[in-house]
């Protein structure tokens, strides 16, 4: 018998295109997939998974200190993907598990180019657009009017590994004018693309397109709430392929009633899936994609490497990189 037991936690791709990343961690341990409740708790969780000890995890369910409490048997959790805002990385190492994630660039270009494939297709009404010639709704095509990016001034919210990629592409792609908010800008990079460093409320009175693509925690939370709204130009556009709770949902749907907000589309929501009877679902002038940003070949690929790499390593006691615990 294996001593390895291996569980891939609510991920809908991983082993789906790339077989072979499967079959190679069928060699170390048995193999089970799990689908649980965004909202599962961390004792459900772990009594789920016992006998567990190498887990590959998706953005949900949450990995909290009462999971880690009632599961010492975990040796890793490599996350299949770059972010680790569902794992307790502290609870985790206190308890010897070790928590892994995808290299930044892995996901780069996959999500900055979802997060202006959504914004293009939102500004220009595409779906909509098709929905009406499936409808024999041709002649209403000037009804399906939408703006220019060329030209325009984009406010780029987070600017790390994605959001510097989005702004390159709105920058060169467009000729836009370029104003980014984040803590920890790389002035060098700001210089070199032209972009203008402003403070949040500059960046919310001045651009017509925000792209969202901050990190979430404590200070980013609701960041985009009524106060933050009341601040935009009227008509802004916005994209988030980030994380749902940067923006407060009531309050945009406020903005957009109010018509501050011409249009948002996101990948992510607060509660994943999303059935169709939710207000941003059921809103004409909110597109809503399933957390696909990540879906591409390439992008998966990595990522999916990247997790059969960790097992590897660990089995073998070879280091593992991109360790948050």
């Amino acid at each position: 018998m294996h001593p390895y037991k291996i569980a891939i936690v609510n991920s809908s791709s991983f082993g789906k295109y790339f077989p072979q990343q499967l079959e190679r961690l069928k060699k170390i341990g048995e193999i089970e997939f799990f689908t649980f409740d965004n909202d599962i708790s961390g004792e459900a969780l772990a009594a789920a998974l016992q006998g567990f000890n190498i887990i590959i995890a998706s953005v949900r369910p949450f990995f909290n200190q009462a999971f880690f409490d009632n599961k010492d048997e975990l040796l890793l959790l490599s996350r299949h993907g770059i972010g680790f805002n569902n794992v307790d990385v502290i609870a985790a190492k206190k308890h010897g598990t070790i928590v892994t994630i995808v290299p930044p660039l892995v996901e780069r270009d996959a999500v900055a180019e979802n997060a202006v494939a959504n914004l293009m297709a939102l500004i220009r009404r595409t779906v909509d657009s098709q929905e009406a010639v499936k409808n024999n709704q041709w002649t209403q095509r000037a009804s399906f009017l939408g703006i220019n990016i060329t030209g325009k001034t984009v406010g780029i919210i987070g600017c790390g590994n994605i959001g510097s990629r989005v702004a390159e592409i709105l920058k060169f792609g467009f000729n836009t004018r370029l104003l980014v908010v984040d803590p920890n800008i790389n002035q060098d990079w700001a210089k070199k693309v032209g972009a203008e460093v402003v403070t949040l409320d500059y960046l919310l009175a001045n651009a017509d397109i925000i792209s969202l693509n901050a990190s979430l925690n404590e200070s980013s939370r609701n960041l985009l709430k009524d106060r933050e709204f009341s601040l935009m130009k009227k008509g802004v556009y916005i994209t988030n392929t980030a994380r749902a709770e940067l923006v407060d949902q009531n309050a945009i749907l406020k903005a957009i009633d109010a018509g501050i907000v011409a249009g948002y589309a996101t990948d992510v929501m607060y509660r994943e899936p999303t059935l169709n009877d939710h207000p941003f679902v059921q809103n004409s002038k909110i597109l809503v994609t399933p957390h696909t940003s990540a879906y591409a070949i390439e992008c998966l690929q990595g990522m999916g490497e990247k997790c059969v790499s960790d097992v590897e390593n660990l089995v073998s006691n070879k280091p593992l990189e991109n360790r948050v615990s």
